[in-house]
């Protein structure tokens, strides 16, 4: 089968297409934003880059970067559309289907074309925020309800965002719910991870921006000094906003903190590994990666849960901890006081974890699952 992926660059979309590595299926990628460059991880795929714009002019990144309203003027007569592209290289190439991620980026944008083609199936990968956040917004809403009749597939991490789907006009079959970016390799994350007894982390996403809320978990910890005296305090993925509060509050002054910006991966994998609990908060997001990182590597995670995603695997106060006001920082610093007295079997939860969730989240298992939802897709082409 021939498979036309339409996506952002994005490590999501990076993780999830690697699974198609030696499928027997063909798989081309539009960048939808033409960053320009190849991915060495997909080296297997035909990698359409380079399409954006007509001329790359001497100066041109001066000009955005400095006279926005010249770059704007000279972009009409210089940037192609995504849509003509689109249409010309199913021309070419004949797909037999159209994976699009990402509603208001990927999915959306390329309706009109998709229309001129009713017997190319058409699949979509919902993420995070992708359909819950972006709902409330009046034309990204009006763009949902009326692609979603055309969509005759869809992958999503989260079951929520399937009835999200099907209020907004999704009558296709649903594929499932997977990990964004497919799963872990469970054996190779093994020399990271630490005995119980020597975990002495806790790890809190640092991450404020649109949806982020960092800082209410900041908040919460302010009053948990001696509690916490025995923990190393980490704060990694701190956005600007974030570090501004770390600096101007009184937890600066803690010898057990760290603040840390963005970081690559395997270092958060690693810091996941030494950590007893693990904090995620935010208003939107579907499961978050991070949380499933958190399962993997064996932290107790307590999460945010917008939309009731988090609440499909995390059983509150057994397996993990949910916020269910995530700008509340009281119900976040009770939730937290509570598990440092002992109120939750850390160690029964993470257990639990092992058991009933770590395993399904093997690489090699989710890819079997996510290559047999594509068989389904190749058995219904005409």
């Amino acid at each position: 089968m021939k498979i036309l992926m339409v996506s952002i660059f994005a490590p999501h979309f990076f993780n999830w297409t690697e699974q198609l590595e030696d499928s027997g299926h063909e798989i081309y990628w539009l960048d939808v934003f033409d960053s320009g460059a190849e991915v060495d991880q997909i080296s297997f795929v035909h990698q359409i880059t380079g399409w954006r714009y007509r001329w790359n002019y001497p100066g041109r990144y001066f000009i955005k970067k400095n006279f926005t309203w010249l770059n704007r003027f000279l972009n009409i007569f210089n940037e192609r559309k995504l849509q003509n592209i689109l249409e010309k290289k199913i021309e070419e190439i004949k797909p037999d289907a159209v994976h699009s991620f990402v509603m208001y980026l990927g999915t959306a944008p390329i309706l009109d074309v998709m229309k001129k083609h009713p017997n190319l199936k058409w699949i979509y990968s919902s993420w995070g925020s992708d359909l819950y956040y972006y709902r409330h917004l009046k034309d990204f809403h009006k763009d949902m309800q009326q692609t979603f009749p055309y969509i005759d597939y869809m992958f999503a991490d989260c079951k929520r965002d399937h009835v999200i789907a099907q209020e907004n006009g999704f009558k296709g079959e649903f594929l499932g719910v997977f990990p964004g970016g497919g799963g872990f390799d469970l054996q190779g994350l093994e020399p990271f991870m630490l005995d119980a007894d020597k975990r002495d982390v806790l790890l809190i996403k640092g991450y404020q921006g649109k949806h982020g809320k960092s800082i209410e978990v900041l908040k919460a910890i302010e009053e948990l000094q001696l509690k916490l005296k025995n923990y190393k305090i980490i704060i990694f993925g701190a956005d600007k906003e974030t570090k501004e509060h770390v600096e101007s509050s009184k937890i600066n002054e803690w010898p057990n903190l760290k603040c840390y910006g963005k970081i690559e991966r395997n270092e958060v994998l690693r810091l996941m590994g030494r950590s007893r609990i693990y904090i995620g908060n935010s208003t939107s997001d579907g499961l978050p990666n991070t949380l499933l990182e958190a399962i993997v590597m064996g932290a107790f995670p307590i999460q945010s849960n917008p939309g009731g995603a988090t609440a499909e695997i995390i059983k509150d106060g057994m397996n993990g901890m949910l916020i269910q006001n995530p700008t509340n920082s009281s119900e976040i610093k009770e939730i937290l006081e509570s598990i440092l007295n002992g109120d939750a079997d850390i160690d029964k939860g993470v257990k639990y974890n092992f058991e009933y969730l770590r395993t399904a989240l093997d690489r090699e298992k989710v890819k079997e699952r996510v290559l047999e939802k594509y068989r389904i897709v190749e058995k219904n082409i005409n």
